[in-house]
Formats: structure tokens, C-alpha cells, sequence
């Protein structure tokens, strides 16, 4: 029930966002990842609230130079079998035309070689959004806001964003539930392969076909991440506090030392990334943890870390 509340209240803002601006057509670029996914089935349930055909939704994929064929054929199907209007904008040349402009090495598998791929895609979506008299819905979840995992001005941007307030970990419980409680088979089987695929932003060249960049190895596993910021902003609790509750709370399954190498890059990233949260689009408020810079976080870009990292370092 509370998935289906949960999904419900996504919808309903979204619903609202549509009917307030007249707005009949919804752009999404479509990954084959999980936060894609969820704003996808989102869209759907928002356009089924307000009885608009769902060709009105406007799924893009485009797959560049780390995109497997297993999230492109994920995406493919789960567009099809959800029934939106498919298109697809590959934008491997348009970058490499980017890379030649700037004078940049494509063969530099840098920030710039990735970032560059996240605000075509961005381009492309907004563009889109703009010729069918539509908007973009975003698909970035509370986690990645968290983190500052997102492009500034690529994903991180849209006209709303239906996953704002919903953390990666919870993100997996919606999509397994509409898995588990659809009719659809095909879909079914497409949302539970999206679910078994490692999270990854798929930016950098895959190796034998297979994902290369896998973002936990980076940023570290994500069901700590959110453990750290529910403690954090909802129970205002310590740097020392929150570790001494993770360590009894992940018994077995990381050692003290990940614990606490995780924590440290938690708030080092918490407080570097506020810039990005600051110039947040809208979305709906899911649950107690929010990082909305109109509402639930009054915090300046600039803030120093200095003394929570001070009480880690003590330990």
C-alpha cells in the first residue's frame, strides 16, 4: 500500500503540473536504468489520471558511446509496452562535432567527455519539449541529489522532476512493486531485467558489451548514502552518531572502515554539490527528507564541511 501511495502522490504532482499549464505532451529520455524507468511509469499513471492518450508521451533514447545493448533493448521494450510515442536521437556524432568544437581529445575519457554527453542529451530533450509544446520530466532521485551525481545543467535539469524527494533504495522498492503487481508479462520481464542491471550512468565505452562504470564503485553503495542523510537531515543527528548507528545497523555486511570511508565522502559531497541543489526544478515532496532549496534545506552553496569531517577524522 504504501508503494501505491507513494507512486500516487508522484503522479498527482505531476497530474497537477499538466492541468495548471494546459500541457498535453511530457518528454523523457528513457536509459534503461531504474530512475528512467520509475519517472516513466510515473508519467503514465499521470497521464491515465487526467484520461490523456499516452502517445502524448514522448520516450527518447539515445545512446551514445557507453550504452550497452541491454538498457537500449530495455528501453526499447519497456517504451513499447507502456505505449508511448517512441523516438530516438543517437548522439555519438553530435558530441564528437562538440569534442572538435572545443578542441577536446575524444579519446580522454575525462569529466569533460562525459559531462558533455549528459547536456546533449539534456539539449535534445528540451528542444524536443519545445517543438511538441511540451515539458521535461526529470528523473534524478534524492540520492544522486545528495551526492551531486548529476551533471549541472544536463540530467540535473528539467521543468519538473518526479523523483526528487525518492531515494535511490526506495526508487528499487517502486519499480519491484509495479513489477510484482502489473498484468503485463512483457513489461514484467523488462522491469525486473532493468532491476538486476548495475547502476551506472553508462558515459564511459563498455567492455565486451558489458558495463565498465558502475556508479557504487565510485560513490560508494547507496543504501549507506541514504542512511547517512535520513539520519543527517531528519534526525539532525552527529557525523559520530550517525557512524555508531550504521556500524549496529550494517553488522556483517561492511567493515567499520567502509563505514566510515563512505561517511567521509557522504559529506564531503553533501556539502560541495549544494550549488546544484540550489537551482532545483520543481517536483512533488514524497516523504520526510527533502533537499528542496523553497522549502526543506536553507543552505548556502559555500557552507564548510570543515567540522563534521573534524569529528569523523577524531574517531
Amino acid at each position: 500500500m504504501r508503494c501505491n501511495e507513494i507512486l500516487t502522490i508522484q503522479a498527482m504532482g505531476l497530474r497537477k503540473r499538466l492541468d495548471h499549464i494546459g500541457c498535453k505532451t511530457a518528454v523523457i529520455g528513457i536509459s534503461g536504468g531504474l530512475d528512467s524507468t520509475l519517472a516513466f511509469l510515473v508519467i503514465a499513471k499521470a497521464f491515465d489520471y487526467l484520461n490523456l492518450d499516452r502517445n502524448g508521451i514522448i520516450a527518447v533514447t539515445m545512446p551514445g558511446f557507453g550504452t550497452t545493448d541491454r538498457t537500449y533493448e530495455n528501453a526499447v521494450g519497456l517504451i513499447k509496452e507502456i505505449g508511448a510515442s517512441f523516438m530516438e536521437v543517437n548522439i555519438s556524432k553530435a558530441v564528437k562535432q562538440h569534442f572538435a568544437d572545443i578542441c577536446h581529445d575524444e579519446n580522454a575519457h575525462d569529466v569533460t567527455y562525459e559531462n558533455s554527453q549528459a547536456r546533449e542529451r539534456t539539449q535534445i530533450l528540451m528542444d524536443i519539449a519545445n517543438k511538441e509544446n511540451g515539458i521535461v520530466i526529470g528523473t534524478g532521485d534524492l540520492s544522486e541529489l545528495a551526492l551531486g551525481w548529476a551533471t549541472y545543467n544536463g540530467d540535473h535539469m528539467s521543468m519538473y522532476a518526479v523523483n526528487s524527494s525518492v531515494p535511490k533504495t526506495l526508487v528499487r522498492y517502486l519499480v519491484q512493486y509495479y513489477a510484482d503487481t502489473t498484468d503485463d508479462r512483457k513489461l514484467r520481464e523488462t522491469l525486473y531485467d532493468i532491476l538486476d542491471t548495475p547502476v551506472s550512468p553508462e558515459l564511459l565505452p563498455p567492455d565486451g558489451g558489458e558495463i565498465t562504470q558502475k556508479t557504487e564503485d565510485l560513490v560508494g553503495p547507496y543504501e549507506l548514502h541514504d542512511f547517512f542523510l535520513y539520519h543527517m537531515l531528519r534526525l539532525s543527528q552527529s557525523p559520530g552518531k550517525i557512524y555508531r548507528l550504521a556500524k549496529n545497523a550494517f553488522t556483517g555486511e561492511y567493515s567499520d572502515d567502509v563505514i566510515l570511508k563512505w561517511e567521509k565522502t557522504f559529506y564531503r559531497r553533501f556539502f560541495a554539490q549544494q550549488f546544484k541543489r540550489s537551482c532545483l526544478p520543481d517536483g512533488p515532496k514524497v516523504g520526510s527528507v527533502a533537499v528542496s532549496p523553497r522549502g526543506d534545506l536553507r543552505m548556502p552553496s559555500d557552507a564548510c564541511v570543515n567540522t563534521w569531517l573534524e569529528e569523523l577524522d577524531n574517531l
